[in-house]
Formats: C-alpha cells, structure tokens, sequence
C-alpha cells in the first residue's frame, strides 16, 4: 500500500507536532502505532482508501490535550478545520472521515457508522501491558485529584477492569480478529485477579520504587 506523499508531508509537518501537547499516553508514539495497527486493519476490507485510513488515524486524538471527554469531537472539528485536505478528498469522503474520527472511542454507546470508524476504532487497542501501565499513569499523575500513587494504581486498575474486563466496553466492540489483541485480553484478566502482582508490574512499568 501507499500513501500519498504530499499527503503524508502535510500530515508528518502540521498534524503530528500537535500531539507534543498531549500528554505522553496519547501522544506521537501512540499515533503512529494507530496508524500502523489501522492499516493492517484495511488490509482485509475491500476497496479501502488507504489515504483516508492513514488521515482518520492521524487525526483522532488530536484534540486530546484540549479535553479528554469530548476529544473525539474536537479531533473531528480540528480535521474539518484543515482546508488542505480538500487537496487530496472529495467532500464525501471528507464526512466519512470526520465521523470516523467521532465514533473512534471504545466507550461510545454506539457502532461506528462505517468500516472506516470500525477499522480506526479497532486499531486504538493497547496490546501491551506496560504500555496501558505508563498511559494510565501519565494521565493521571497531572490530574490533582490522585493524591498519591496509592489513588493512582487503585483507580487505574478500576478504569483497566472496566474497559478490558470480561463485560469491558473495549473487549466487546472489537471489528476485527486480532489475537495479539486476545491474548492482551487474557493477560490482563490473569493480572488484575492477583492484585499484589498488578501493584508489582505497574510500579515496574512506570519506574516507580517499589
């Protein structure tokens, strides 16, 4: 597959330096790995636009830093804002991926409305345990409601069963078959039910003396 480079260009030099003011959980690395993981994804659709699954993937959590609980639709106004991408889609398009990028969160009450917000939203899964350990914990070491790293790790874990446990929001509506992603499902079942080995791994993970 290939992208179109001036469409790449314009993404690497005027999207990606927004994600420096994301806290490091959604910043730049998380963005490139939703963007490799989305066009895996694309891969098994057929008649895909690997430009627009590349756009929608670079864009969705650019309004992060701006505020956590309606990102989405910030991410989604700050897309629509970029006049250049008139340069490489028709208008169409344009919606399609602006709803993409609405409908990106594993947390939202409802389906995405098509297979471009289902690939977007599938592909912004952690498979990695460390890495879910550092995200949690970077958002909420800069929220003065967690006073201590107690507060941190019990609350984390809570948000981590709630989003990754067996009824999770985020084990449910996953559109794709992804056994890395399974197997990230099971390991963290293993780990949340031994809670002095979750409080081990999650100091360990975040340099954290234990």
């Amino acid at each position: 597959m290939k992208i179109n480079k001036d469409l790449k260009k314009h993404i690497e030099q005027n999207v990606f330096p927004i994600y420096n003011k994301n806290e490091e959980g959604h910043g730049i690395n998380h963005i490139l790995y939703v963007i490799k993981r989305s066009l895996k994804f694309a891969k098994e659709v057929k008649d895909i636009n690997y430009d627009m699954v590349y756009t929608i993937a670079a864009y969705h959590d650019c309004g992060h830093h701006i505020s956590h609980e309606n990102h989405e639709i910030i991410s989604a106004k700050i897309f629509l804002d970029d006049h250049n991408l008139l340069d490489f889609f028709n208008q169409d398009q344009i919606i399609t991926m602006k709803e993409a990028i609405e409908d990106h969160r594993a947390s939202s009450g409802n389906e995405p409305r098509t297979i471009y917000g289902k690939i977007v939203s599938s592909a912004d899964r952690n498979t990695n345990i460390e890495e879910l350990f550092k995200r949690t914990y970077s958002y909420r070491k800069k929220d003065s409601n967690y006073s201590n790293i107690d507060s941190i790790i019990e609350e984390a874990k809570n948000h981590i069963i709630k989003k990754f446990g067996k009824s999770g929001y985020a084990n449910e509506k996953m559109y794709f078959d992804d056994p890395e992603y399974k197997q990230f499902l099971n390991d963290i079942e293993v780990l949340v039910a031994d809670h002095d080995q979750f409080i081990t791994r999650y100091k360990k993970a975040n340099n954290i003396n234990i």
